[in-house]
């Protein structure tokens, strides 16, 4: 199958609220990327088509496919037949007739889709008489088709073997005027191309969203009609009350017309209408009303993903109220004698009802975990007592934690997309933060002590190299006095001959001697001063260290 809802990854902020709104629960694929961002993705598999996610999503970052582009370049080679849904009247109310006129100029020949949803009608109702079907869900939603077949198999036994109504239109177009031209629908709906691929009936889907997106990028302008009437010269017949099949309970409102007695109990929007099915799968057969009429969309096809229309509820049941009118108004010219209904009289005479069944495609269900299966997914979800697996808070986008922990277990998510695993994981982190920050509180402590003692021993040093310092000046001030006054003592002793040779010769030696030991002081006194004065340079760059080493724990404390 086509991939339908498509992703933009830099759009997407992991809000979960594309896995709230769908009702298939294998749809999505969530997972985390680098910087710990989370990125929903499809799973064409088993995406039913919808569109819930993308009417859901506020960023943009879901959109759909359709065949709009390839049909309007098809439509330059080949003449084609355009069907039209009836809901375009609902959803360009103004524009309709514009539309098609538009179509019709490029060559287009126009049908209207309202008389294959009459064909419909008369084969339900022909087939519930003949008793050719039991209890039955109505089909004409593709999504629902597209659910059935992939999540409640089980239920093909009963979802009815009645053709859609574009289905009936183009069997009607093929096989009984004789048309093989290719045909587009002109439709509300984005799963329509998964019924499509599987009849092989009609060739593309073009959504009035994606049309009107082409018009405005192509600039073409469409007319306003002020026309308040709903008919048009279509190239065939216009359908009837078949008109009404958009809205809820269109189906059930044209079988009652033509029998009021039937059981027929209706279900639309996605929050309802899947588990409803669901739950209509586990009943016994004999509770199941005669007809079940379901569409996907609150609000019928009408407000479906593919119309983007700015019409409120209000506006579009108005108008489908006048479509009805209209449409019964036209009905009623449309009568034999007797009550006989002159329209499903040649649908009798015609038609062969076997023409308009089809056959369904059963996927394979993936098989359900059991519970020890899913343990080791709760244990990795934070979630270890019944309670906790219970939660069942929704903010995975998930109904319950179980299916959460399902989602898991088929690699559809991930346990940090979680609530209460990344609770579980913020409070041991915080936890060990805690611990580490208490650690960190006493190491700074520490250092704040011994950077105290490192300033004062700092200090001694500095006064203890004053002392040097002075104590040097002074030894070499001296030293100097005495190195003059033995130079002298020499000089006297040279010169005065009344001394003892002797005694002169070895007084002057150890002058000399003593001269030389002091010169040497002299000079270690000096080679003293300048290391002193290197040190002392050196403990101030220590001491300033010191002090910012100081005001940075200080700060640091502080901050605590």
């Amino acid at each position: 199958m086509s991939e339908l809802i498509i992703v933009k990854p830099e759009k997407c902020v992991g809000c979960n609220a594309c896995v709230r709104a769908c009702p298939a629960p294998e749809a999505n694929i969530t997972r985390m990327i680098e910087g710990g961002k989370f990125i929903t993705s499809i799973n064409p598999d088993r995406c039913i088509g919808c569109g819930a996610c993308v009417v859901s999503c506020n960023h943009g970052a879901r959109d759909y496919i359709d065949d709009t582009d390839e049909c309007m370049n098809r439509m330059k080679r080949d003449k084609m037949i355009v069907l039209v849904s009836s809901s375009i009247k609902s959803v360009f109310p103004t524009k309709w007739k514009g539309i098609l006129d538009w179509f019709r100029k490029q060559g287009c020949i126009i049908y209207d889709e309202a008389f294959g949803a009459d064909i419909c009608t008369w084969a339900h109702l022909r087939a519930i008489e003949q008793k050719k079907v039991g209890n039955i869900i109505t089909q004409p939603c593709s999504a629902i088709v597209k659910y059935v077949e992939t999540y409640q198999p089980k239920l093909l036994a009963n979802l009815s073997p009645i053709h859609s109504p574009v289905s009936c239109s183009a069997i009607y177009i093929r096989k009984y005027l004789n048309r093989n031209n290719p045909i587009a629908l002109l439709s509300p709906c984005v799963a329509k191309k998964y019924e499509f691929e599987e009849t092989g009936l009609v060739d593309f889907n073009v959504t009035f969203r994606k049309l009107n997106e082409y018009f405005e990028k192509n600039g073409i302008s469409i007319p306003v009609s002020s026309a308040e009437d709903y008919e048009y010269k279509f190239d065939d017949q216009q359908g009837q009350v078949g008109a009404i099949y958009p809205r809820p309970g269109g189906l059930r409102d044209n079988l009652w017309l033509h029998n009021p007695d039937i059981n027929v109990t209706t279900s639309e929007g996605v929050n309802k209408v899947y588990p409803e099915l669901d739950m209509y799968a586990e009943m016994p057969d004999f509770k199941h009303p005669e007809v079940f009429d379901v569409m996907s969309c609150e609000f019928g096809c009408n407000v479906g993903p593919g119309t983007d229309t700015s019409q409120t509820m209000f506006d579009v049941m108005l108008t489908m109220k006048e479509v009805e009118k209209e449409a019964k108004g036209r009905r009623k010219g449309g009568f034999m004698g007797r009550g006989e209904d002159r329209m499903f009289k040649k649908f009798d005479d015609e038609l062969k009802l076997s023409d308009f069944l089809r056959n369904y495609k059963p996927v394979t269900p993936t098989p359900v975990p059991t519970e020890r299966q899913l343990d080791p997914i709760y244990e990795s979800m934070g979630q270890h007592t019944e309670d906790e697996k219970h939660y069942d808070c929704r903010a995975c986008g998930y109904r319950s934690c179980r299916e959460m922990a399902i989602a898991i277990y088929r690699g559809l998510n991930t346990p940090d997309n979680c609530v209460i695993h990344a609770k579980s994981v913020m409070v041991a982190r915080h936890s060990e933060l805690a611990e580490q920050h208490e650690k960190l509180a006493e190491i700074t402590y520490e250092c704040l002590e011994l950077s105290d003692k490192l300033k004062e021993g700092v200090d001694s040093i500095l006064k203890n190299m004053d002392t040097i310092g002075e104590s040097t000046t002074k030894t070499s001030e001296r030293a100097a006095v005495v190195k003059d006054l033995l130079t002298n003592v020499v000089a006297f002793c040279h010169d005065n001959s009344t001394m003892d040779a002797g005694s002169v010769s070895q007084l002057i030696t150890i002058l000399e001697t003593t001269i030389e030991a002091f010169s040497a002081l002299d000079d270690n006194v000096n080679v003293t001063n300048e290391s002193s004065s290197l040190i002392d340079s050196s403990i101030g760059e220590i001491n300033k260290l010191v002090e910012e080493i100081n005001d940075t724990l200080h700060k640091a404390s502080e901050k605590k």
